[in-house]
């Protein structure tokens, strides 16, 4: 192994790993660097399709999809060899170098894991040959000590590596001292000999009240605290997991300080919703008003519903109609507004949902055939073989009502599903194509419905749905990289790169 590896990792879940780990690899591709990121196992239910084995096309989180982005090079399915995919509480889809294992998923905790170690050892050692710095994320807190035995994810992948580390602590919550010094006492002392250095992440305030604080953490632990990172919520990138913010986000009023109107969008936010990564777009657009919604009355003043992804399209959609969601959409759409399903969206807002091989089985309603939405005349059967691909296409001329500003635009994006959605009536009109001629996305009055995921992540669809330039991936990655060069201690970052003491 050639590269240098740095490891970012945290005291808790959600202390900052996912995007403080995007901002190094974009800092570190900036200084010249060959970068590649990695982490041994994600949990996600936000995928991305990437280039896998032997030609095929496979999945990998989300995360590590940006992260190769802002290093600058392509993502492929080394840098997330693992990714677990949460199907119920008890549960996950197991995916091994980009593909699907069943035979994996009924093992038990330990001893899968120890089965799953050299795939993430060896995509590592693969990336490590082949680039100059990889900068790891880890997982959790790497001292979980009734797990530390069987967890790779953090510092058994750090001691593969040799990795210099940063343990970054969320301070806003509370407990920052004594977070950090609790998980550096509790790692045994070969593995603390990697912690190079503690973050401070999302601090508010006067930074000289810290004070006699870093110090005498120092003192305690012999490793100095390299960065307070102030508070910052709109640095956009998406986050890594679950629905990252339940209050409603952008102007609550209905026209913005330039007389425009504010668009307002009511996400449905059921219990497997999945890829609600490409919505951070519009969380970002200054004039769009984005709620996340668990009942009818969060619909309520929507120009737009959307219906996004679902790792479980039938137990989800029996969860909109518990919710009373089900007549609350269909309210919406004879008052005339606009609706979005994407992949499994799409399939709610069908017809029918054919699970004749118990695909969702595990799930209830148990499989069969399952009555949609009835909104789109559309009918979904769900196939073994999941289709895994990246896709071009481009919607068609003459597209009427509220998606009509989409005529003709070009867009490119991704395909993860199970289901094979074919129209029953000459009403589902096919107005997403792809290279091939083959229909993507069907519209029915107001009512769209797509199998593309990305569609917000298109710059010619965002200019032709909210009219306005929406910060590109290109800047966030810059943004990242110029807020830790501004506030990580002058060198600390290149001084990680040192090769480890014998």
């Amino acid at each position: 192994m050639s590269a240098r590896a740095v490891m970012v990792l945290g005291t808790t879940s959600g202390a900052g790993k996912s995007w403080l780990t995007t901002a190094l690899c974009r800092w570190y591709a900036r200084q010249g660097f060959k970068v590649a990121p990695f982490k041994a196992q994600n949990m996600s239910n936000n995928a991305r399709v990437v280039p896998g084995l032997q030609g095929r096309m496979g999945e990998i989180g989300s995360a590590q999809y940006f992260q190769a982005l802002a290093a600058g090079i392509g993502p492929d399915v080394r840098m997330n060899p693992i990714l677990l995919k949460p199907e119920k509480d008890t549960a996950s889809q197991v995916v091994v170098m980009g593909e699907v294992r069943p035979d994996l998923q009924s093992v038990p905790w330990r001893e899968r894991s120890e089965q799953l170690w050299p795939h993430a050892q060896a995509g590592l050692q693969a990336l490590m040959a082949d680039h100059e710095v990889v900068v790891i994320e880890g997982a959790g807190s790497p001292a979980e000590i009734n797990l530390h035995s069987s967890d790779y994810v953090n510092m058994r992948t750090a001691l593969a590596a040799q990795a210099a580390c940063l343990l970054v602590t969320d301070i806003d919550r509370g407990g920052a001292f004594a977070h950090l010094y609790g998980t550096h006492q509790l790692l045994p002392a070969h593995e603390r000999a990697l912690i190079k250095g503690f973050v401070l992440n999302r601090f508010r305030g006067d930074a000289s009240l810290l004070a006699p604080g870093p110090q005498q953490l120092q003192d305690l632990t012999g490793v100095p605290t390299l960065a307070v990172l102030p508070m910052w919520r709109g640095h956009g990138l998406p986050e890594e997991d679950g629905v990252f913010d339940d209050a409603a986000t952008g102007p609550a009023q209905q026209h913005d300080r330039h007389g425009q109107r504010i668009l307002r969008v009511a996400v449905l936010a059921y219990p497997r919703i999945s890829n609600l990564d490409e919505f951070q777009p519009l969380r970002s657009a200054s004039h769009v008003r984005l709620v996340w919604a668990r009942q009818p009355a969060d619909l309520d003043c929507a120009d737009w519903v959307i219906l996004p992804g679902s790792k479980h399209t039938r137990s989800d959609l029996a969860w909109l109609r518990a919710q009373g969601l089900d007549h609350a959409i269909a309210g919406h759409v004879q008052r005339g507004g606009a609706v979005l399903g994407i992949c499994g969206g799409l399939q709610m807002l069908g017809q029918t949902l054919s699970d004749p091989d118990g695909i969702e089985s595990n799930e209830d309603p148990p499989s069969g055939e399952m009555p949609g939405l009835g909104l789109l005349d559309v009918r979904t059967r769900f196939d073994a073989s999941k289709l895994l691909q990246d896709t071009a296409a481009q919607f068609v001329p003459g597209m009427p009502g509220a998606w009509s500003a989409l005529s003709g635009v070009p867009t490119r994006g991704y395909e993860i599903h199970h289901g094979r959605t074919q129209a029953v009536s000459s009403r589902a009109h096919p107005v997403l194509l792809d290279g091939h001629g083959h229909a993507l996305g069907w519209q029915q009055g107001q009512v769209l419905g797509l199998y593309l995921h990305g569609l917000f992540e298109s710059e010619p669809v965002l200019r032709a749905l909210l009219g306005s330039q929406v910060p590109v991936l290109s800047q966030v990655f810059e943004g990242l990289a110029d807020y830790v060069e501004r506030h990580f201690e002058p060198g600390a970052l290149m001084s990680l790169l040192k090769a480890p003491q014998s």
